[in-house]
This record gives structure tokens, sequence and C-alpha cells, in this order.
């Protein structure tokens, strides 16, 4: 049975988060580090998503917004996802692996003239990440696997609209490309005759030290700087053969999201109060599936996903949205030493309300979406 497990991870992007929870998009996956032999994989996905609301006519304290309730129109712009990963055997007992991926990443885009409160705010985020793991084994049963991760992170954010006016209007931040490193520590313990794994990891908090270059309504732009982290996360993996070609799995993650923030000097200043232009809470994601294998070719898998979001629902107008529930189809086709994985997810967004700095809701996000296709290409040397 441990030939085809895989199948359960088939997608390690398309289970992306798709603006679901923080600026999360992968999960921060180690499951490589559990192939056999000296093994390489890569892979693709790429997120569609339909994201619109809005404008509210008063806030919930009775002031006048947007009479007119203007539509957002779609401002979830789609993005793609990359990710590549290699793992050798450096003996019996030892491991290695390097990970590369996408962990953050944000893509709003508030068209201009559409919402009169938000119309023309904008938000981009890129990540980079790579973690090499080691892997000790004390026996088939327990190992302990750790290392290093070093991600880079930049950005840009555009506030426009009349929900940022009382904070001096049109106002733009560079957040230019930081790097930094974190660390990561797990345990699992395996019963290879069914297929039976639980697989705990840590990984920490990174903090970066940002530089900004922020532009003001005026036209006047100041060079200033922040430091913000990434959340501290708990992943634990399950699985078991529960028959003849079948697999159960699932899995928990916890991320701290409420530790990331983006406090910006310049606007703070001009506003007389601290300015944090990220407002995320805390999450649980829980995956329950089921993997089969149908020959000696092809195999598929079928999972839920669900995201429990700390708070209420006033999110940033940057991130709408507020948990979410998911399926997931994964097939895989192996042949020889090479396996080839694809699959579609369909997220369903949570609702939410749009409330610059966490305070007034200016806009309601209802009924969204988001289809993520996946692609991997997995080989054993």
């Amino acid at each position: 049975m441990k030939y085809y497990l895989a199948t359960s991870a088939a997608l390690a992007l398309a289970t992306g988060s798709a603006f679901a929870s923080g600026l999360d998009r992968t999960g921060q996956p180690v499951g490589i580090i559990f192939e056999e032999g000296t093994y390489a994989e890569f892979s693709v996905a790429t997120t569609a998503v339909d994201l619109s609301g809005n404008d509210r006519a008063t806030s919930t304290v009775g002031t006048p917004l947007n009479p007119f309730q203007s539509a957002t129109g779609d401002v979830g712009d789609r993005f793609n996802m990359f990710a590549a990963g290699y793992k050798r055997d450096l003996n019996d007992q030892l491991s290695f692996a390097l990970i590369y991926n996408q962990p953050w990443g944000v893509d709003v885009n508030y068209p201009v003239g559409q919402s009169l409160l938000l119309g023309g705010t904008q938000a981009e985020a890129n990540s980079n990440s790579l973690t090499a793991l080691l892997r000790y084994k004390f026996n088939e049963n327990f190992s302990v696997h750790g290392g290093i991760r070093y991600q880079e992170i930049d950005g840009q954010i555009n506030l426009a609209g009349g929900a940022y006016s009382s904070i001096g209007g049109q106002y733009n931040v560079r957040v230019n490309k930081d790097g930094a490193f974190g660390w990561v520590a797990g345990v699992a313990y395996e019963i290879p005759d069914i297929a039976l794994r639980a697989a705990l990891t840590y990984s920490s908090e990174i903090e970066h030290d940002f530089s900004l270059t922020e532009t003001f309504v005026t036209g006047a732009s100041a060079g200033t700087s922040t430091k913000t982290k990434t959340p501290q996360s708990v992943n634990l993996d399950l699985q078991t053969g529960i028959a003849k070609d079948t697999l159960l799995f699932g899995g928990i993650r916890w991320a701290e999201h409420s530790v990331t923030d983006l406090v910006v000097p310049g606007l703070s200043a001009q506003a007389g109060r601290s300015i944090d232009l990220i407002d995320l809470d805390d999450s649980v994601t829980y995956t329950l599936g089921v993997g089969r294998k149908f020959n000696e070719n092809w195999s598929g898998s079928l999972a839920v996903i669900y995201a429990d979001v700390d708070g209420d629902n006033l999110v940033s107008p940057l991130a709408p949205t507020h948990s979410f529930e998911a399926i997931r189809l994964g097939i895989q086709y192996t042949q020889d030493k090479m396996k080839i994985s694809a699959g579609i997810r369909y997220t369903r967004l949570g609702d939410a309300v749009a409330a610059p700095g966490g305070q007034v809701g200016v806009a309601d996000f209802v009924d969204n979406d988001a289809v993520s296709f996946g692609l991997k290409v997995g080989y054993s040397f």
C-alpha cells in the first residue's frame, strides 16, 4: 500500500487556501520527506477567484456611506503557484529534503468606477520559501524531522475610495523585498504494514524587517520601515489503510494569523493614530478524505476541507473573506518510476464584511467562491 500513498497529497498546491485563511496559500506541507528512496517533484496550480460585494448604505453605527450600495465588481485576481521538491536518503536512518514553494500571497483589485467606498484599492503580495529538512528514523515506527526555512516577501498596497477619506484618502505603500529565516520541527509515528502515519510538524514565526516607500495623496513620498511576522503554525497529518487498496487520510492545521500586521509609520503619523493595513484572525483548517487504488496505474482521492476562523466577520478589504468550505478531487497515474497527479478543488468562501482597520464595515461580501486546478509530476530515481 505504501507505493501509492501520495494519492492523498496529489494536489499540494491546489489545496491552497485561495483567500480563505489569512494570507495562507499552501499549508506549508513537508510530506516529501516521507517519500521512499531518491525522489523529485514539480507542481503548478492556478486559482480563479470570484469575489465581489456591495457597498453598505450606512455603517453599523448609522453613519451614511453609499445610498446607491454600488457593486464592488470582481476584486479577486487569478493567481498561479509553483512548487518543487527533492528528497534523498543519506543512509538507512537519515534522509534529506529540499522544498520550494510560495506560501503567502494576496491578489486583490477593486475596479475603478464601481465601488464608491473602495474603488481603486489594490493589494499584491508575493513570497518564495526554501525549506531544508532532515529526518532521522529511530526504527520503522518512530522518526523526527526538522530544519530551517528561508522566505522572501514583497508587495504593494494602494488605498482609494471614500472609506479611506478619514486617513487622508489616496495612498500607496511599496513593501520592498525582505528575506528572513525560521525553523521547522516535527515527529512521526508509522506502521508501514497498514499504511498508518501520524506526523506532527511545527513551523516557527518568521519576522521580517521591511523597508517601505509610502506615497500620499499630495504626491509626497517617504521612506520608512516596519516589522511584521508570518504566523507560527502546527500541522497534524494522518493516514491509514482501511481496506485493500483504500486509504483514509486527514489533517488539522492551526495558524496564528493574528500576529501578521502591517503598521505603516508615515500614514499613522498623518492620521494621528496607528494604522494597521492587515487585520487577520487565527484559523484551524480540517481535512478528511479517502484515496483508492483502481489498478496498477490509476488511483484517485476525494477530500472535504473546512476552515474555522476566530473572531467576527469584520475583515480587511485587502482579504475580504472569512472561513471556507471546499471539496477536492484528485487523480494519479503511475508508470514505472514516474507518477503524474492532477486535480480540481472547489472552494466556497465565507461571507465577510470589509472594514478598514477592522472597525466600521463598509461593504458586504457574500456567496463567493474559487476554483483551483493543479498538476504535479514526481519521479523516483
